[in-house]
């Protein structure tokens, strides 16, 4: 078992920055490896007898398998270290993109949903995230959405890349050449930057209405398991929403008759507007709470995939686009943040990787039903008016949790003045 090294002052140092930094190009380069599929959606169908559920299936069994397999190798990463971890990981993404460019059926949903999903970024997607918060406290929602960032740096420069790759080369040896990156990029800098954490000097500020002390006994004025099932359960339904316009928005513009060329450039334009933003998002988190962050990006999501339903034209997808990556970009560290502020840190092994279980649920479940609702309708707006709807239910949800953190509040100020 790797254990922490006992250095408290290493908490929140610069040392814990180039850590993130090297994390962040690690995930980056291996939670690139779906963004083939993406790019290739239209031409892989036509080879699946026109389906773009097929692919779009593909795609979501990645992401699923992704938060499965995070349950158990964040209790791996624990035990043997998160190093040895994601260079597995690593090696299984570039086996699955292999598995997968061979171009039967059973060889993409086995290459995407095992291997690149459930072993291969399964392995490096939840254990770096557990192991980065382990680097911080003060700066945690910072970090937090720094390493978050990591599969929109990719969204945002390997589209372009890939599209041309695929229109000299064909999707299949995009594939295996992409998997060789994968391997020479993830490894070496696994080996060379993720060394044991640290251990924090002082245990982080418990949430108002979590209580303090081992065990807890309400979170939230609820009982953990139900606080944490209402947090899992939001999670699950805005990842929903999340998922349609980064997984179908080179083949909308591909249906509007734009330029092969302008869907990855603008989806380019919506992820790096995520990434930008994600880190003013992060600065907020550490100063207003998770679950405020939570509310106000709910409400930002649930505006702009609004214009989702309406804009045909390029320019306005354009300002969509931006204005959506703008908005919901400040969501999944704003959730693991929470989880960190209300449940006691030597939980986060098992919570954190739960947490992106049902965030990765909801953004496959969200990709898949984008391409079964357009294989219906013929066109995206009824999909993304469907995923408008999952984003309304999420924020009802995080109402209710902000009502139950007033009430706890309250019943601690009454308990505390008696």
């Amino acid at each position: 078992m790797q254990r922490p090294v006992p250095f408290p002052s290493q908490v929140d140092s610069r040392e814990g920055w180039v850590v993130t930094v090297a994390a962040l190009t690690a995930l980056s380069v291996a939670l690139g490896a779906p963004y083939v599929g993406i790019v290739a959606l239209k031409t892989m169908a036509a080879d699946f007898g026109g389906y773009r559920s097929i692919p779009s299936a593909a795609t979501s069994l990645a992401m699923l398998g992704a938060g499965v397999g995070g349950l158990g190798m964040g209790w791996l990463a624990e035990r043997v270290g998160v190093r040895a971890v994601v260079v597995f990981g690593a090696l299984m993404v570039a086996a699955g993109l292999a598995l997968s460019s061979g171009g039967q059926l059973w060889q993409l949903i086995v290459g995407h949903g095992l291997l690149i999903g459930l072993l291969g970024n399964g392995a490096i997607n939840a254990p770096l995230y557990v192991y980065i918060t382990r680097w911080f406290e003060a700066r945690r929602g910072a970090a937090l959405a720094l390493l978050s960032g990591g599969q929109y740096v990719a969204g945002a420069t390997l589209p372009p890349l890939f599209e041309r790759a695929i229109a000299g080369y064909g999707w299949r040896q995009t594939m295996l050449a992409y998997g060789f990156v994968v391997v020479s990029v993830v490894v070496p800098l696994a080996l060379a930057f993720l060394r044991p954490p640290p251990e924090a000097a002082t245990p982080g500020p418990a949430a108002p209405g979590a209580g303090t002390g081992a065990p807890r006994e309400r979170v939230l004025g609820l009982p953990p398991t139900a606080a944490f099932a209402l947090l899992t359960g939001a999670s699950f339904l805005c990842c929903v929403p999340m998922a349609m316009p980064a997984s179908h928005l080179i083949a909308l513009c591909s249906d509007l008759g734009f330029a092969p060329a302008r869907g990855p450039v603008l989806l380019t334009v919506l992820l790096v507007c995520a990434f930008l933003s994600r880190q003013f998002w992060g600065w907020i988190s550490d100063r207003i709470g998770g679950l405020t962050t939570l509310l106000v990006g709910t409400v930002a999501q649930a505006t702009a995939i609004s214009g989702f339903i309406v804009t045909q034209d390029e320019v306005g997808l354009f300002a969509v686009a931006a204005a959506f990556g703008l908005g919901f970009s400040g969501l999944i560290p704003a959730y693991i943040l929470t989880v960190r502020q209300l449940f006691p840190a030597r939980e986060a092994s098992w919570r954190i990787p739960m947490l992106l279980l049902t965030g990765m649920a909801g953004m496959a479940a969200g990709s898949w039903l984008a391409g079964r609702l357009y294989d219906y309708f013929g066109v995206y707006a009824p999909a993304f008016a469907t995923g408008l709807a999952f984003n309304l239910l999420n924020a009802s949800v995080i109402v209710t949790l902000i009502a139950l953190r007033r009430q706890a509040r309250q019943h601690q100020a009454s308990t505390s003045f008696t």
